[in-house]
């Protein structure tokens, strides 16, 4: 009977050993086994069993990509500027062992590390090239860092400079000069804007001036061509009239009658002046006639007065109030045109 108990009370122990050491690995992490305080294995995820008071979980290292955010750090640029610059390690851990024997305190190291970095690439750029190239810090700190923290089974994937603060002074003068840039901005656009408005205001005015002269041009045109086009038709209808006389055969008494009717007409009380026929013979002929056209004899005096000029007729056509501007336009250059060939008519029979 007490062997009985004894074997069932070795029964429960055993499995109550066996079952505590009983180990699940999570996904994503490694645990660190010892064998009587000597490195044995690295468990990965799964299920294991360990010997017990034989074997020992040293370390549970998670395998996750570790975001680690540093305290801001002092720097000193080139250039002598003291500032704070606050950055931020992506790190994960590739080989358990080397994470776990490698250094005491790799989180601590690799905070030492990151800021003796960040000095050492800070030290050698000034102020305006610190704020202007982050990549470039963070590039430099990843290579730096990754290679150092190799023999530490630690991989750094990435480092972001996360704030650049300087002091207050210099951030007042950087204020003053960013108010400065952005007034020299102002006023260039503004000049540039004012030289844009003058030159589209002077293009306009050159096209409106082109055009002025250009209508100017075709208008002048248009009246001189008008103008040509009735004289030729009036002597044109001259040399029609005279072809037709020689057609015809008019008779030397029909000529001698024509031209004591335009005697008449120049002796119309007006001329100081008469120019006669030089045909002596045919001017005795009709001496009597010319006298008495010519009121030769008598007390008539001279009438000086200013001969009225012929009206043109009115066009039918036009109808104020109705007809259109074009129409009355057309209108007023042809009577123009009449005015001239009357006042050229008028210079003929003066001379």
């Amino acid at each position: 009977m007490a062997l009985t108990v004894l074997l069932i009370i070795l029964i429960v122990i055993a499995l109550i050993l066996f079952f505590t050491n009983i180990r699940i690995v999570p996904q994503a992490h490694a645990y660190v086994i010892e064998h009587l305080g000597k490195y044995k294995t690295t468990w990965q995820a799964g299920l294991h069993v360990k010997t017990p008071f034989i074997e020992r979980v040293a370390k549970i290292i998670s395998l996750k990509e570790q975001v680690l955010d540093f305290p801001p750090q002092p720097v000193i640029t080139k250039d002598n500027v003291t500032m704070q610059i606050d950055s931020v390690v992506f790190m994960k851990v590739f080989d358990p062992r080397l994470y776990t024997y490698g250094v005491e305190n790799p989180i601590a190291g690799l905070q030492n590390l990151s800021a003796t970095t960040l000095r050492n690439i800070i030290g050698d750029m000034e102020l305006d090239q610190t704020l202007t190239s982050r990549e470039i810090i963070n590039g430099k700190m990843q290579t730096t860092l990754d290679e150092a923290t190799d023999p530490w089974g630690i991989k750094v994937t990435r480092v972001e400079i996360k704030n650049i603060q300087p002091p207050k002074e210099i951030e007042e003068v950087m204020t003053k000069q960013m108010r400065a840039e952005r007034e020299r901005r102002q006023t260039v656009l503004e000049a540039q804007a004012h030289q844009e408005a003058v030159v589209s205001r002077a293009e306009g005015d050159k096209k409106a001036k082109i055009l002025a002269a250009e209508a100017e041009r075709d208008s002048q045109i248009a009246l001189a061509e008008g103008r040509a086009k009735s004289i030729r038709m009036v002597y044109d209808a001259e040399a029609q009239g005279i072809k037709s006389l020689n057609e015809v055969g008019v008779s030397e008494e029909v000529l001698r009658l024509r031209g004591i009717e335009a005697l008449k007409d120049v002796a119309d009380g007006r001329a100081t002046k008469i120019f006669l026929p030089s045909d002596i013979t045919n001017l005795a002929s009709t001496l009597g006639v010319v006298g008495e056209t010519l009121g030769i004899g008598d007390a008539t005096p001279i009438d000086r007065t200013k001969k009225k000029a012929p009206t043109a007729p009115k066009d039918p056509c036009i109808r104020p109030g109705v007809s259109s501007a074009a129409t009355l336009g057309a209108e007023a250059a042809n009577r123009a045109i009449q005015d001239e060939l009357r006042d050229g008519e008028k210079k003929e029979d003066d001379i």
